[in-house]
């Protein structure tokens, strides 16, 4: 019997693993996101933020967009996110528990935020209704990828050695402890 309802599901173009792969990345972000606004700790909240993208890119390699997932990790793990612990690290912001973190309209965000989503969930249910999306061949990224990703690794992970030398060598100069 269940055999025959997965042949019915893959006949009519619905992939259930990849079904079930979203739900279970998606769940994972959503929860790091909540752990970004909840925790009173600067440095957990950047390293929740990284969840949270490194979901976006599992989504992306689930999506069969391995380039934008790659540069995702590159740009926005790799760069955004060592940024922000820079930026911590050089305002000399105290490490550990900060108290005071909320305001007291944090109230009003909730049905805000609920509202929000309503509409938006409204908004791509109605756009998207009951179509399926159909399997595409590799776009022109695989081109893009393989010519920036090909000849010039090297020089791109040389001058991110250069980038990340310079940034702890601003942070050794700024900090007189």
């Amino acid at each position: 019997m269940s055999g025959t309802i997965a042949t019915v599901l893959a006949a009519d173009g619905i992939n259930v693993a990849k079904n079930v792969g979203f739900g279970i990345i998606a769940f994972a972000m959503i929860f790091a996101a909540l752990c970004v606004v909840a925790t009173k700790n600067v440095v957990h909240a950047a390293l929740w933020l990284v969840v949270v993208l490194g979901g976006v890119a599992a989504q992306y390699i689930l999506a069969a967009a391995e380039f934008v997932a790659i540069s995702q990790v590159l740009v926005y793990i790799g760069a955004v996110t060592v940024l922000f612990l820079f930026g911590i690290m050089l305002t000399r912001a105290r490490i550990g528990t900060d108290i005071g973190l909320f305001n007291s309209g944090w109230a009003l965000g909730i049905p805000v935020a609920a509202l929000l989503l309503g509409v938006v969930g409204w908004a791509v249910l109605d756009y998207t209704g009951d179509d399926v999306i159909a399997n595409q061949a590799p776009t022109p990224t695989v081109l893009l990828s393989d010519a920036y990703l090909g000849p010039y690794l090297v020089p791109f992970l040389a001058l991110s050695f250069v980038l990340l030398a310079a940034a702890i060598g601003a942070i050794v100069i700024a900090r007189k402890d």
